[in-house]
Order: structure tokens, then sequence, then C-alpha cells
């Protein structure tokens, strides 16, 4: 099944999108939060289902889609190996993957408050000059759990999604030197959608060691540069809801993106291969799309940003003491 927030007539709704594209709303229902919070993934199947018995409303080419839902939290992890080989090189110069990669799933958390539609334009960052996009498809949480084990985890699956992280690498590579992660190079957009797939769905596609083996293509301006197969994970999707739950909770709506997939999957790995920017950083009118088997496709032009707004650099202070 699958699921979909958009907007028509400057009204904001929630639908099952039937298999020709129909659109049928949830009635009385505002957001996926609310059946997710309200009994998990069952719940989300029986309104679905009720939906989809319902006369259809508008034809999904017909509205401005938005994000499939409002996240009360995104952790994005890095779970590619040939990622971290070719974007280390283009970031920090450095060769090969670090040996604590391979301890955990790292992620880190980023903004639930910077998504955009699946056709929704791009603003370039302020301040930056070096705009990439990134390919990586994100699980989203149905139910409560803390501590889970990779077993459980995948009871607490709702579904899966197209996610482009899309980066400043100029400002990524300056702010990373301070060692607190990617703050302002991954925080004016993440594009998320089309729809929200539910697990079975993707079900045919799990290999025999538990990855789902998703083709996944990058587009930019039509011409291809990247792709991959989500199964090149280190991590299965499992792995990574048990690993985030660890001493701490996951709840419905959280959202878990993989990670950039290799083979192109941004531009800053092929330029971390080749040595050179090309192709060349993200620019106004360039578009950007992002296509995986079953879950659909995305597609963002990146437009003129603001400025940035000035600021001191920081003081070297005297360090009195009271």
């Amino acid at each position: 099944m699958r699921f979909a927030t958009y907007e028509h007539r400057d009204r904001r709704h929630v639908a099952a999108v039937a298999d020709g594209g129909a659109l049928h709303p949830l009635p009385g229902t505002g957001s996926l939060l609310e059946p997710l919070r309200a009994g998990g993934l069952d719940t989300l199947y029986e309104t679905g289902a009720a939906a989809l018995g319902d006369p259809p409303g508008p034809h999904v080419s017909e509205v401005r889609l938005l994000p499939p839902l409002q996240p009360p939290s995104m952790r994005d992890f890095v779970t590619f190996e040939e990622h971290v080989e070719g974007v280390r090189r283009s970031i920090d110069t450095a060769a090969g993957v670090p040996d604590a990669w391979y301890d955990a799933p790292t992620f880190y958390f980023t903004n639930p408050h910077a998504l955009i539609g699946a056709h929704d334009h791009v603003p370039v960052p302020p301040g930056s000059h070096v705009l990439d996009f990134e390919l990586e498809v994100a699980v989203v949480i149905a139910r409560e759990g803390r501590d889970l084990t990779p077993e459980q985890a995948r009871d607490h699956i709702a579904g899966y999604t197209l996610f482009n992280d899309w980066s400043a690498r100029d400002l990524q590579s300056r702010e990373m030197q301070v060692g607190l992660g990617p703050c302002k190079g991954k925080d004016t957009a993440t594009t998320l959608g089309p729809y929200l797939v539910t697990p079975d769905e993707v079900e045919p596609y799990r290999d025999a060691d538990g990855f789902l083996r998703l083709a996944l293509t990058a587009e930019v301006n039509g011409e291809m540069v990247g792709r991959d197969l989500l199964s090149n994970m280190s991590w299965t999707f499992e792995e990574m809801i048990a690993y985030a739950s660890r001493g701490t909770v996951v709840r419905p709506g959280d959202v878990l993106g993989s990670g950039t997939c290799g083979n192109g999957g941004c531009l800053a790995e092929l330029w971390g291969v080749r040595g050179a920017q090309t192709p060349p950083p993200l620019k106004p009118g360039d578009t950007v799309t992002l296509t995986a088997d079953v879950l659909g496709t995305v597609s963002n032009t990146v437009v003129p940003g603001t400025g940035s707004v000035p600021l001191p650099h920081g003081r070297r202070r005297p360090r009195t003491r009271p």
C-alpha cells in the first residue's frame, strides 16, 4: 500500500494511492502520524483499505506532493562503504574507510523542519557555492520501541520512502573540522517522498541476507550519474533501527536514512574518485531526479537562495574569572 500527503486547492490532505495514481483521502485524518500513533502498521493498513473503498479524489498528477509525514526526529546513517571511500577523498582528502566505521551503523540527527516534497524547488544554501545531492532510502518507524533486537525491529517498520539529503559541501568540509559533524552543510533541504510505501510492497525484493535489492538511479538534467543497489548497504534497516533504539526510544514517524548509496549516489563521491569536480556542483536551473524500484521518483530543481546574514568571527576572549 502507498500513502501520500498532498496540497490541493490550498488544502492539505492525506490519502491512500491507488495503482493508477488516484488519491483516496483518509477521512478525518490530517497526518499519517495519527494512524501510526493509534495502532502502528495495522491501523495504517486498515485506514488505507477503508479509504481505497471510497470514491477517489484528484489524481496524483493534479496535486502538489508534500513530504509523506512530518517526523518527530530524523537520523541519517552512513551505511554504504563505497560512499565513505569516495567522499572522504573529496571532503578531507583522506583515503580508505576508518576502522571505527565498521563498529556500528553511525548516524547523525538532521533537521526535520527542512523537509520538502517530491517536486519542490531547492534553494541554494546561504553562503554555499558547492551544492550536492545524496541518493538515499529512508525507513519510517511504525510504533514505539526501546533496546530492540533486529528481529523485533522488523515489526516496528511502517514503510519506506526516497530521501535526498541535499548537501552544501563547502560548508560541510569547513564545519566538520570542528569535530561535531555536519550542521549548516545539511540544514537547508531534505526531499522525502513521493510516498510512504508499506513493507509488503518491498518484501519480494528481500535477499537471503535480509537486504532489500532495490535498484537506485540518480540523474542530473536527464543524464545518468549514479546507479547502485540498496542491498549494497553494510547493515540492514532492522539493524539500523536496533542501534538507534539502544538506550533510548524510537517513536512512530521517526525517519532513519540509509545514507548515500555508492557508484555516483552523490557528486562528492565522484569528485573523490576522479580527483576533479566533474560533474560540477549543482547550480540554479539544474534538476536532480532520483528513482528507486517500488518507491518511485522524486525530481527537484535548484533555484537561487537567500544571502547569508553576516556574523562576526569568534572572539578570542581574555578568559577572566569571577
